[in-house]
Parts: structure tokens; C-alpha cells; sequence
């Protein structure tokens, strides 16, 4: 089909916009007398539209994409990228805005709206049974816990609605960004919108957990940005949108081609090592931080438990899915020599993430950390599908990032709903709450199952691609890994039996069950775990003619 719209672009700048017109009324505000409460409100409305806007756009982007078109054609060669949008952006540096998707962006793409409308509802006070101080902050019912964010304040919702929308446009722009130096403002936009989220609205470790989370990625950030320069001065000439020709591209296809073509070879040494494995290095470092892989990951659960469950959604949904979608964009095909050198290495990585997490979630006695800590153990999953280098195990570990996406922010949302109730999250404490709440039981069962890879339900589907995949390639890595699967069902049956079974704790009986905005989160989300559990193609068609071609381009290097 012929494109000549800018679905990407309106899917990237609608929650951008949102924004600007909320800074706009705070501004009007001052000379209109618009209440707070009027201000809060339209914060509120503009906010969902506008993320609202943006899923509509991504499922366009999603419907008009075609798995078998060849796409934007680079050196000769079918590229598989559509929906593209290109022109000349900063002249003297060889900028442009350059975006598109192919195979491996457009579910992503599909997932940062979907996800970012959830947590936007999930942000919002309305349809609620009972007031509740979890709603991103929006509310404060006077209890005194200690633990309890108190520091919530109804004066900063437009603050809060400004954040978490920049936050969607920067979670946009970086899956469809197909320019290197637009890529890397895209990944950094989201980075405050993040750190005060976290600092501003978190609990009561907030700041901690802001500042670390902040470093952790600006340091892999700086290290993603040397590598950039390093690659943008050794690349070959290249066109830019314009036409006009220039020495040096940040195009992120020209790159791919020039890679594949030998390109590196001609760089020299950095501090003695060649050039094309210091890069890659340095690319994997930048995007490990966030998948977060062991080491880099003690940020994350952190940043997980002190910050408000909406955030705690798209983090676990969206922002975590950037590492893997990063190695995958950059090392892997502008690299593919080196990406060749490093799987073995990927591999035990991915091992080491699966296993070691999963036994750290046995130790848990807080039901946000143990969904945490279960995150970094699946995101191990895609590391060792992809680092097999295989048809089977790079769909699977693409795969395994879209179902990953739906169920965790499920778990954060179910944790939410207990913690607005309960007003804390130790496992312990609770018991029988499936006599009492026999909605969230069902519900939290569900997740549950869907995350230990049950049968019939998303994660499945994924675990045993990967599984399938890498087993030909890492046999003895595959076999520990799937070591995990026993104690992933371990650490879920045994929460399960101390939440929800036994003696009904008298504390907790009169609690409400979902109310209907938790409902308006919980049921879309378990329907596509229950639907991708019998119907993974609904992902796989479209993803699967980009990620094979990937794998046979690095296979060449064999």
C-alpha cells in the first residue's frame, strides 16, 4: 500500500501536545481565576485523551503495517521499514527525523499505547468504590501509616499528568526513531519524566530510589553516546533525506547496510581492541542497564516498589522491553560480526538472569518486590532466546517482550489494589483473602499463571520458543534455565497459599473488591493473556519476517 500519512509521528507528539496544552491552562489559570479543582480535572480529561489518542494511532500504525511488504529499500536491499517518515532535521550535524517500523518495533509500538493508556486510567480517581491514596497520588484519605505516601498532594495532578505524558512520547519516539542522534534524544527524554515520577510521587524511599535509578541510566546512557560518535565518524558516506550526499550517517538502516558490508574493518583500534567489539560492548553495557541485567539490576526493584503503581506499570510494561529492542536495533545488525563473538557471552547472562532472580523472588517477603525481582528473571528469557541466533529463539525472545509487557503490569496493577486497601504489601500479614475477595483472587490467579508460563495463557508461548530455540545452540544453559520454571511455580503457589488460602485474617474482611476503574485496567490485559495464550500468530505473523531476516544476515558471519 502507498503511505503518505504521519500515524507515527501523531502516535509519538498527541501525548506531547496533551502536555503543552495542560502547561498552557496552568498558565491561564493565573489570569482566569480557573479553580484547582476545574485545573485538576482538565488535567485529568486531557491526559486520557491524549493517551487515548496515541493507542488509537499505534493501532493504526498496527493495521496498516504488512508482515510480507518488502519496505524501505537500503543499498539495494528490502529493509521490511513502513510507515516512513523522512526529512532533513539539523542540516550541519547530518540529523534527520527519520521513523518507521519493521517486525521488530511494531508490537512494541503497539504495546508503549496500550500500556500507556492503562496506566493513565489506572492514574485516575474516578469509578473507584472507595477513596485511595495509590491513585498516582491523586488523593489523600488522611490514613497514618508511616509507610503510607502522605506526601501526595491534589496541587501537583497537572505536574503528574505533564510527567507521565512526555514519559509516552519519549517511550514512543524510541521504538520508531530510525535515526541514531534522534534515537538517543528519544531515550533521554524519558529519563526525568522518570527520575520525578519516582522522586516526586514514590513512597517513602523515593528519593534513593530516584537518584539510583537516574545514575544507573546515565551511565549507560553516556557509554550508548560515545558509542554513537565513535560509529557515526567510521561510517561510509550516505544520503540524506534532502538528497544531498555526506560523509558521515547516523541512519540507522545505512548503518546496518555499511556493517554488513565490511565497514568496520577499516576502523582502527580503540586502546589496542578492535573497534566494531569495544562498540558493540559499549552499545550492550548502555542497554543492559535497562533490561536490567545482572549486575546492573539492582536499580530496579528500587525503583519498582517506591514508585505509584501506574509508574510501576510502564516501567515493568514498556521501559524494560528497551534494552532488548536496543541490542536488537543496534548490536545485532550493524554488528553482526561481533554480535557472533558475543552470543556465548549473552547466553550466560541470560542463564544467570533467569536462575538468580528467580531464587531471589523465594526470599521475598514484599509483594512488589517479588513481582520485581520475577521481572529480571524473564527479561533473562529474551537475552538467551536472541543470543541463540536462531529463527525460533529470536521470535520467541521478541515475543516473550510483548507478553511480558501485559503481564507485569497486571501483577503492579493487583499489587495496587491491595495496597490501596491494606496500606501494605507483606505477604504474611495477609490470609483467606479468597473469601473475601473472590474478584482479585480470581484476578491475581490469573497473572499469576500467566506469569509462571501456565499453558493456555501468553507466557507459555514465549518461554518455550526460547526454550525451543536455544536448547540446539546452549543445550546446558537451556537446561538451567528451565530449572527456573519449578521455581518460578514455587515462588507464585507459595505467595498464593499465604495471600489468599487458609484462616480469613479479621483485619482484611471488610475490604471492597475491584472497583470499576481497577476493572477497567485488570480485564483488558487478562483477555490478552488468555487470547495470545491461544493465538500467539496474532504477534508472531508480524514479527517473524523482520527478526528471521535479521538472523540469516548474521548468520553470514558464521
Amino acid at each position: 500500500m502507498n503511505y503518505t500519512g504521519h500515524i507515527l509521528s501523531w502516535a509519538t507528539f498527541v501525548p506531547a501536545i496533551g502536555a503543552a496544552l495542560i502547561v498552557l491552562l496552568l498558565g491561564l489559570r493565573y489570569f482566569t481565576g480557573f479553580s484547582k479543582k476545574a485545573m485538576d480535572e482538565a488535567a485529568r480529561w486531557i491526559a486520557l485523551l491524549a493517551s487515548g489518542a496515541s493507542f488509537a494511532a499505534a493501532i493504526a500504525a498496527w493495521r496498516w503495517y504488512q508482515a510480507a511488504a518488502p519496505g524501505l529499500a537500503v543499498a539495494g536491499r528490502s529493509t521490511g521499514v513502513q510507515l516512513v517518515e523522512k526529512l532533513v532535521w539539523i542540516k550541519p550535524f547530518n540529523v534527520e527525523y527519520f521513523v518507521g517500523v519493521d517486525g521488530l518495533s511494531i508490537s512494541l509500538v503497539l504495546l508503549s499505547g496500550f500500556i500507556s493508556f492503562i496506566a493513565t486510567i489506572a492514574s485516575m480517581p474516578w469509578w473507584a468504590s472507595h477513596r485511595t491514596n495509590e491513585m498516582a497520588g491523586m488523593v489523600d484519605d488522611g490514613h497514618d501509616d508511616p509507610h503510607h505516601p502522605k506526601h501526595f498532594s491534589v496541587r501537583m495532578v497537572p505536574g503528574y499528568m505533564i510527567m507521565l505524558l512526555i514519559l509516552q512520547t519519549g517511550m514512543m519516539g524510541t521504538f520508531v526513531a530510525l535515526d541514531m542522534f534522534l534515537f538517543y534524544v528519544f531515550w533521554e527524554v524519558m529519563l526525568l519524566p522518570m527520575y520525578f515520577l519516582i522522586g516526586i510521587w514514590g513512597g517513602p524511599r523515593k528519593e534513593y530510589a530516584a537518584i539510583k535509578f537516574f545514575l544507573y541510566t546515565l551511565a549507560g546512557s553516556v557509554l550508548m553516546l560515545l558509542a554513537i560518535i565513535g560509529v557515526y565518524y567510521n561510517s561510509a558516506a550516505a544520503q540524506l533525506a534532502d538528497g544531498s550526499t555526506v560523509p558521515h550517517t547516523f541512519n540507522l538502516l545505512e548503518l546496518a547496510a555499511q556493517g554488513q558490508a565490511g565497514q568496520w574493518a577499516k576502523a582502527l583500534p580503540i586502546l589496542g581492541f578492535d573497534f566494531a567489539k569495544i562498540v558493540w560492548v559499549g552499545f550492550f553495557i548502555g542497554f543492559a542497564i535497562k533490561i536490567p541485567m545482572v549486575p546492573f539490576h539492582t536499580w530496579l526493584p528500587d525503583a519498582h516498589v517506591e514508585a505509584p503503581t501506574p509508574v510501576s506499570v510502564i516501567l515493568a510494561g514498556v521501559l524494560l522491553k528497551m534494552g532488548i529492542y536496543g541490542i536488537l536495533r543496534f548490536n545485532f545488525p550493524i554488528f553482526p560480526e561481533a554480535t557472533r563473538w558475543a552470543a556465548n557471552a549473552m547466553a550466560v547472562f541470560g542463564m544467570v538472569n533467569i536462575v538468580y532472580a528467580a531464587f531471589v523472588c523465594l526470599a521475598q517477603k514484599d509483594l512488589k518486590k517479588l513481582i520485581a525481582y520475577s521481572s529480571v528473571s524473564h527479561m533473562g528469557f529474551s537475552l538467551l532466546g536472541m543470543a541463540a541466533l536462531t529463527p525460533t529463539g529470536i521470535s520467541g525472545a521478541v515475543l516473550n517482550l510483548f507478553t511480558h509487557g501485559i503481564i507485569s503490569p497486571m501483577l503492579f496493577l493487583i499489587v495496587g489494589v491491595i495496597y490501596d486497601r491494606a496500606h501494605h504489601r507483606e505477604i504474611e500479614r495477609f490470609g483467606g483473602l479468597a473469601q473475601t475477595l473472590p474478584e482479585y483472587t480470581g484476578m491475581m490467579g490469573l497473572a499469576f499463571f500467566a506469569s509462571l508460563g501456565l499453558p493456555g495463557l501468553a507466557g507459555f508461548i514465549s518461554e518455550f520458543m526460547v526454550f525451543s530455540g536455544s536448547f540446539p545452540v546452549f543445550m546446558t544453559y537451556t537446561i538451567v534455565s528451565a530449572t527456573s520454571v519449578i521455581i518460578t511455580a514455587a515462588y507464585y503457589l507459595w505467595a498464593i497459599h499465604r495471600m489468599f488460602l487458609g484462616k480469613v485474617n479479621e483485619a482484611y474482611r471488610g475490604y471492597p473488591d475491584l472497583a470499576w476503574r481497577e476493572r477497567l485496567t485488570l480485564y483488558p490485559l487478562g483477555a490478552v493473556a488468555i487470547f495470545l495464550g491461544f493465538y500467539p500468530q496474532a504477534i508472531l505473523n508480524s514479527i517473524n519476517t523482520s527478526l528471521h531476516a535479521l538472523v540469516r544476515t548474521i548468520r553470514v558471519w558464521s
